[in-house]
């Protein structure tokens, strides 16, 4: 079957994205072939594209996130039935496509009280929130955390969560209209690091004190900050990298600094197993049909307009969630 899809052929800037027509075979065991109609960008998707992280091979597709309908499932594929809603965040790239195959043990059942887009925007950035502040730390009434990018994608969500679970939440932004959007979304604090200190506008409102956690997907630039901005064996939480890669740490800092921790996880770790997976999914669904966690798709572009969703990702012009239309 052929469909359109997204693929690279060398990595690089967004020119290096193409849009062609592929070839979709059926699915094999343990496979189930998917129609999209919605699919879900983020920043991992550019990491991939320009070599931060490699590919195994070229051409390659992009993309972990999306949800549509099941067309045709293999042996071994479980319940999954066609018709089935689904959504899906992780297994091996390949989302920027209007159908594609993947294994059946990665999709999850779309609840019918959400809409694909939603299933789409919500995957990969719901479930990095949920392992983020329920299982790598997790956040109790009355933690005070920091919260970096709180106005992105994974930070709207992350921060109505942590205020539906009663922390404090102290978000740094780039601009007054995504502090807004940040304190319209259960940040209590918002700090623009372009014109004020984050470092010094924490100890100030935690009285000198500093934070339980810090969840960083900046990198780079706020790296020592965020260190400083920490509790005496407070949490370093470093899982991204839009300023550039953290290197040359010297371990001695972090006894200096008071016996500090720091992680760098990934979501596809933390939902390496199906149980991880449903797991994660179901708190996710659960926080959305309650109405605590809402979500915010703030961008929409064809899918074939690729290119110009990741200038604008990568040119910090989006906030909340971004989808693609196949």
């Amino acid at each position: 079957m052929e469909t359109k899809a997204v693929r690279i052929h060398q990595t690089g800037g967004p020119e290096v994205l193409s849009y062609e027509t592929t070839e979709v075979p059926d699915p094999g065991a343990g496979e189930a072939l998917v129609r999209h109609h919605a699919v879900g960008l983020n920043f991992i998707d550019v990491y991939l594209r320009s070599g931060l992280y490699p590919l195994a091979q070229l051409p390659a597709g992009l993309g972990f996130e999306a949800a549509g309908v099941v067309e045709a499932v293999g042996d071994g594929a479980g319940d999954l039935k066609p018709g089935d809603r689904v959504a899906y965040a992780g297994g091996l790239p390949g989302a920027y496509a209007q159908a594609r195959v993947i294994a059946a043990d990665r999709l999850v059942e779309l609840p019918e009280a959400l809409d694909f887009e939603t299933g789409a925007a919500m995957m990969l950035q719901g479930m990095t929130a949920e392992y983020l502040i329920r299982r790598t730390y997790e956040v109790q009434s009355g933690d005070v955390v920091l919260f970096h990018a709180a106005a992105g994608g994974v930070g709207l969500i992350a921060c109505q969560w942590l205020d539906h679970l009663g922390a404090t939440v102290i978000g740094t932004v780039g601009s007054e209209e995504k502090a807004a959007l940040a304190r319209a979304h259960g940040c209590h604090h918002t700090v623009n690091y372009r014109d004020k200190d984050f470092v010094q506008r924490v100890k100030e409102i935690t009285d000198g004190g500093g934070v339980r956690v810090v969840y960083d997907s900046v990198g780079k630039s706020t790296w020592e900050g965020s260190l400083d901005c920490l509790q005496p064996r407070g949490l370093m939480v470093s899982y991204g990298n839009a300023s550039g890669p953290i290197s040359d740490v010297n371990l001695g800092i972090l006894a200096q600094k008071g016996s500090l921790y720091v992680t760098r996880p990934t979501l596809f770790t933390y939902t390496a197993s199906r149980e991880d997976l449903v797991l994660s999914a179901a708190r996710l669904f659960q926080v959305v049909d309650d109405g605590a966690v809402k979500i915010e798709i703030n961008q929409r572009y064809k899918l074939e307009d690729v290119a110009t969703a990741h200038r604008d990702l990568e040119g910090r012009k989006t906030t909340g969630s971004t989808i693609m239309l196949p």
